[in-house]
């Protein structure tokens, strides 16, 4: 059932939980929604069948919760504090937190700002191009999702966040202003600082995250898993990623 928290700025931020144990926080990736991004590929089966209570969120500008245009509001800090608002709302102080691609940075903000709120950290679709820092190309992605004609954006990598984030039901102007909103890449040094355990997940043909090992060697306590044949849009349902968090979460 849907529910709502709000958050330090007073949008409502959508919510779910089900399940019964440890409590695991989903944070889903950009122009997604926690259904599709964790329901549709089953994670929330796996984890309650592993004996988890699953708590997933719709991020700001995504799914059902509020949507403003204003990019001046999508920095990963307060997508962050709308996470830990909440894991407030469901009585929860802290969480074993997976987070998918721009679910990841998020999650990244977490361990670095509020460290007391995770147990451990698993990120997926994020790879070593986090540790370059390079934002740049959001804009011209925020572009081509306002673009009405595909035919005018050649970018490919454009083109597909185009495609994703006109399908049914998604609001183009919040996801342009979301893709727009500020960003920060955290140095390796302070990575190190780190002081949960870390996992990153990485599709072996993910050409937006780049390979996990670099990422994962960041910091103080982390490993890195590879899953074979799969890009930035399919590691997040395969076998492969859901094995490698259950045996993290257990370990």
């Amino acid at each position: 059932m849907t529910e709502f928290a709000r958050s330090a700025d007073g949008l409502q931020i959508a919510y779910e939980a089900s399940g019964e144990g440890e409590p695991v926080l989903l944070i889903h990736g950009f122009a997604s929604s926690r259904v599709q991004n964790w329901r549709a590929t089953g994670w929330y089966k796996t984890l309650n069948d592993a004996g988890y209570r699953v708590v997933t969120l719709d991020c700001r500008g995504h799914g059902d919760s509020d949507k403003p245009h204003d990019p001046s509001v999508y920095g990963y800090d307060n997508m962050a504090g709308d996470a830990l608002a909440v894991l407030e709302a469901v009585g929860v102080a802290n969480a074993h937190v997976v987070g998918y691609s721009m679910g990841g940075h998020i999650g990244i903000e977490i361990l670095m700002k509020n460290p007391q709120a995770i147990r451990k950290l698993a990120i997926a679709g994020v790879g070593e191009r986090y540790l370059h820092g390079q934002f740049d190309a959001r804009f011209a992605i925020a572009d081509a999702i306002l673009e009405n004609d595909l035919g005018r954006t050649a970018n490919p990598i454009a083109k597909g966040f185009r495609i994703f984030a006109g399908q049914p039901g998604k609001d183009r102007e919040a996801l342009a202003a979301c893709m727009r909103g500020d960003r920060k890449a955290y140095p390796a040094a302070e990575l190190a600082r780190a002081a949960r355990p870390v996992l990153v997940v990485c599709g072996e043909n993910d050409e937006t995250s780049g390979a996990p090992g670099p990422l994962a060697a960041a910091f103080a306590d982390a490993c890195a898993v590879l899953v074979p044949g799969r890009d930035h849009m399919s590691a997040v349902g395969d076998k492969v990623t859901k094995k490698a968090v259950i045996s993290f979460l257990r370990d």
